[in-house]
């Protein structure tokens, strides 16, 4: 792996790298082909820096997430700013990691700035990844939320389903965020239920990604349809079918989960 993830900072910055965001939106250098800006660009810029989260190592360097004032203008002929969505498929895959990484980090700081107890101003903790509250002494770790996806199977055709939030003729699986009391698998026979009308069987675990958008962890099955007719659920699914894998609608990248999962079932109906 290009990266190491790590919590305690160097002693010292000097020559580190960064990943830089402002409004939430990725600034990236349009005279280099990654988001990585050295620490002396930053420095020449001279942008505020409104916080700052250590992330690691890339390629044995410190790597930093910046977030600067949404007040700066940036150079429209040097910088592009970007929603790190948009790149999704378009960045090497290590770098989109670390870009989600470093967002999720940023919006975790950002929204802790107060106990949610007592209300007192919360402090990073640099021995490890923490907001503390020193009056209270409420800790806060970075959260996760964890969400299921699963391709739901009928021999060679796909269940794929186009949400109301959906841009364009996207298809893709279904999926829902686990809660309180389940079980991933309780949540994949909810969700599908919920979502288009029917019920699953077999379940298969496939991989997990995560999804910095804004701070899930997916973990991705595969289920076999059961019993039921699609009836999609109103204000959450615009449409869903059954599609066969030679005649597939526009579908995610094979860079999301969502996209690995429909390419791994037709590869194993195809043998390829």
């Amino acid at each position: 792996m290009s990266f190491q993830a790590g919590n305690i900072p160097p002693v010292s910055a000097e020559g580190a790298l960064h990943i830089v965001f402002q409004r939430e939106q990725l600034v990236s250098d349009m005279q280099s082909p990654d988001p990585l800006l050295p620490r002396s660009q930053l420095q020449q810029a001279g942008w505020d820096v409104l916080r700052e989260q250590f992330l690691g190592y890339w390629q044995g360097t410190p790597c930093y997430a910046v977030d600067i004032d949404s007040g700066i203008e940036l150079d429209p002929l040097r910088f592009h700013r970007g929603n790190l969505y948009q790149m999704l498929g378009r960045m090497d895959d290590s770098l989109f990691a670390l870009a989600g990484r470093a967002l999720q980090l940023l919006a975790w700081e950002r929204d802790h700035q107060f106990c949610g107890r007592c209300g007192a101003p919360m402090a990073v903790d640099i021995t490890e990844r923490a907001m503390r509250c020193a009056p209270c002494r409420t800790v806060n770790y970075p959260r996760i939320n964890p969400c299921v996806i699963t391709l739901v199977h009928r021999g060679e055709e796909l269940l794929l389903a186009r949400n109301v939030n959906f841009p364009g003729r996207l298809y893709s699986t279904l999926a829902g965020f686990i809660e309180a009391g389940e079980s991933a698998e309780q949540t994949l026979h909810r969700e599908v239920l919920e979502e288009v009308g029917v019920t699953i069987g077999q379940l298969r675990y496939f991989g997990s990604q995560s999804w910095p958008f804004p701070s899930q962890l997916m973990l991705g099955y595969f289920a076999e349809y059961e019993a039921g007719e699609i009836v999609c659920e109103p204000g959450e699914i615009a449409h869903a079918d059954w599609f066969h894998y030679r005649d597939l609608p526009q579908i995610p990248p094979a860079t999301s989960i969502a996209g690995q999962l429909i390419r791994h079932y037709i590869g194993n109906l195809t043998g390829e």
